[in-house]
């Protein structure tokens, strides 16, 4: 499962908006990741030729179980740094912005650590 950090983005961008909204459009994605609907269309393309998501006939977007599985985890580890961050003092949207930036380089055994001290 070694895929860019953009892909990595969109979908947990995508897990997100099916838990807050029950479904996910290209226009919802756009909006969420403050990127152009031309870029969307792009991304959605190469994840579907992966086989990360499936676009129905109804142009709604969901996971397949291989999205899904990178999705949980980024996703889970953004929540996890969060309230990490937020725990040492720093304020939720500066510990939500930075948790984004770190979720995808920091290594498995920091972020073990990091949940060990959550608990």
């Amino acid at each position: 499962m070694n895929i860019h950090e953009s892909a990595e983005d969109y979908l947990e961008k995508i897990l997100m908006l099916l838990e807050q909204k029950g479904y996910v459009r290209s226009v919802d994605i756009a909006a969420g990741l403050n990127v152009s609907k031309p870029s969307v269309s792009v991304a959605m393309k190469k994840l579907r030729e992966n086989g990360y998501i499936h676009m129905g006939a109804d142009n709604l977007i969901s996971l397949t179980d291989k999205g899904y599985a990178i999705a949980r985890k980024i996703y889970d580890r953004h929540q996890k740094l969060t309230r990490y961050l937020v725990q040492l003092g720093v304020p939720e949207e500066t510990a939500r912005e930075d948790a984004c930036k770190i979720e995808h380089d920091l290594s498995q055994e920091s972020f073990d650590a990091i949940c060990r001290q959550l608990k």
